[in-house]
């Protein structure tokens, strides 16, 4: 009984870290309609951005592996997104260059998010004088 809560919790730290991926990836399009999301959005895409950057391992990844290995399963090499999401999207076989270009794209999608929120959300003063 034990055992399976292991890997039901394992399963749960799962869930929540593919909510972060896209929290992070996709958070600055939330910004437009809850703009005080800003401030819990922009520390996490800055955060996982350096996970690709840097390369360090999201303390996720380490729990959701000791839960596995709790629950009588050998956990997994290598990161999260390594495991799970590159499978899906790449080819077999991370590379540093993959990973520095996730880390540039979500970069990428949160500039187009936050330009889009600054354009939406221009102060009024700011549509005066650029007529």
């Amino acid at each position: 009984m034990i055992v399976m809560l292991y890997l039901v919790a394992a399963d749960l730290v799962l869930v929540v870290h593919l909510l972060f991926i896209g929290f992070v990836v996709g958070g600055s399009f939330l910004a437009w309609r809850w703009p005080r999301l800003i401030w819990v959005q922009l520390p996490a895409m800055v955060y996982g951005v350096l996970v690709e950057l840097v390369g360090f391992a999201c303390p996720l990844t380490a729990l959701q592996n000791y839960l596995l290995r709790r629950g009588g399963q050998a956990g997994y090499r290598g990161g999260f997104i390594s495991h799970y999401l590159i499978q899906v999207i790449y080819p077999p076989g991370l590379t540093r260059g993959i990973q520095i270009g996730l880390g540039l794209f979500v970069l990428l999608i949160a500039v187009v998010g936050y330009g889009g929120y600054l354009h939406r959300h221009r102060p009024a003063w700011a549509w005066r004088t650029a007529r």
